[in-house]
């Protein structure tokens, strides 16, 4: 999850307290380059300079990320820095508790593992590759097992990867995820076809991103990139970042009018883009 805060550039009142007994002394990004003290808390911040209007606050796993624009004084942001220092600790202090949470949730790649699909939990059922369900299945590139979903089971849905015995937890994470990948491909595909339509626009290609903390992204080209762990979440969350992504395609910003072409396509994005942010995923994912 990504916290942001955007400030316009202008000097700032002092700092209030912050009532938050258990905030550490101090809070340090590993890539660091400048630091401010904060409502009693040190805090070392990656400093950046831009092309933009404003000074913005990015609170990531990691830590702060302060950027501003490349004709801000210095003495503007630490003020801008004071100004917004009790917001600052206290998103630092849940992100850290929510990365806590998260690792405490962590999957253990084995037999019986659940991991979230579409919203729902999903078993994960390792079986003989010569009889998962009732057919032989063959390995295949890259020596990761081949997988069927069975809806039927109780109380979840089950997929059932062939894996060798004692596969490991890795070749089972590898197995899982590659089978979610081939899911996300064919979904995305659909959902994109259906959408594109409405809103009047055409995309030319779609590829899989693997990263951390970005859903998705659009290219004047008409190419789109989406987060295939977007499989995770309920597929109306799905469609939102679909829509987010095509809606870039007729405005290349985050500007009003981009936001009125989402509302037109999705009336309730507001809420599942809260939600996509809200529901986090388990460490391991």
């Amino acid at each position: 999850m990504v916290v942001k805060e955007v400030l316009p550039v202008s000097p700032s009142a002092p700092p209030t307290a912050l009532g938050v007994a258990s905030a550490p002394s101090s809070w340090r990004h590993p890539r660091a380059n400048r630091e401010a003290r904060l409502c009693d808390v040190v805090v070392a911040y990656e400093f950046k300079r831009g092309q933009r209007r404003s000074i913005g606050f990015v609170i990531r796993p990691e830590g702060l990320v302060v950027s501003a624009p490349k004709w801000v004084p210095l003495h503007q942001v630490d003020a801008a820095l004071q100004d917004k220092s009790r917001w600052i600790v206290q998103k630092l202090g849940e992100t850290q508790a929510r990365q806590q949470r998260l690792r405490a949730r962590g999957i253990a790649w084995c037999d019986g593992a659940v991991i979230p699909y579409l919203g729902q939990p999903l078993r994960l059922l390792l079986v003989r590759p010569a009889t998962a369900g009732g057919k032989v299945l063959k390995f295949e590139t890259g020596g990761l097992a081949t997988a069927e979903l069975s809806e039927a089971d109780a109380p979840s849905p089950t997929l059932r990867l062939a894996l060798p015995e004692g596969a490991t937890s890795d070749q089972i994470r590898d197995a899982a995820q590659a089978w979610l990948k081939r899911q996300a491909h064919l979904l995305f595909k659909a959902r994109l076809d259906h959408f594109a339509p409405q809103l009047q626009v055409q995309w030319s290609a779609l590829a899989l991103s693997n990263a951390r903390t970005r859903w998705g992204s659009a290219r004047s080209d008409g190419s789109i990139r989406l987060n295939w762990r977007l499989m995770h979440f309920h597929s109306a969350v799905i469609d939102y970042v679909v829509v987010h992504e095509l809606s870039h395609l007729r405005v290349m910003d985050h500007s009003p009018r981009f936001w009125a072409t989402v509302h037109a396509v999705i009336p309730d994005h507001l809420a599942l883009r809260r939600q996509l942010k809200d529901e986090a995923l388990p460490h391991g994912l």
